[in-house]
């Protein structure tokens, strides 16, 4: 089973950085998780957030925001749009069918014997 964070959102916050005081340059994005297995393949509600400031290169983790940066956080949190998927792989269905085949010529066997 794979897990991979896809884009949902990116915004840029005009306010200053916990890290270099800059007033340009921090980065806000939101990453849903996505499963992805032999069977099926589906979007879950994991959603993860990252605050990155492109002027001193630093991530600005929860521990430092500042009451700008959590209100500004709130809002943009509201306006994601989680994706939800599910899909399930041709593989499954070819499986399934084999499967049923399966039990349709055992059940067949057992009833043509009687």
């Amino acid at each position: 089973m794979t897990t991979e964070l896809k884009t949902i959102q990116t915004t840029i916050l005009q306010c200053n950085c916990p890290e270099c005081y800059s007033n340009s340059g921090l980065e806000l994005s939101f990453k849903q998780e996505w499963k992805d297995t032999f069977w099926v393949q589906k979007a879950t509600d994991v959603v993860r957030e990252e605050i990155y400031c492109k002027h001193c290169e630093f991530p600005i983790y929860p521990v430092k925001w500042t009451a700008d940066i959590e209100r500004l956080y709130e809002y943009n949190l509201k306006r994601a749009e989680k994706e939800t998927f599910f899909k399930v792989k041709s593989q499954t269905y070819v499986i399934g069918a084999i499967a049923v085949a399966v039990i349709a010529i055992v059940v067949f066997a057992l009833v043509s014997s009687l």
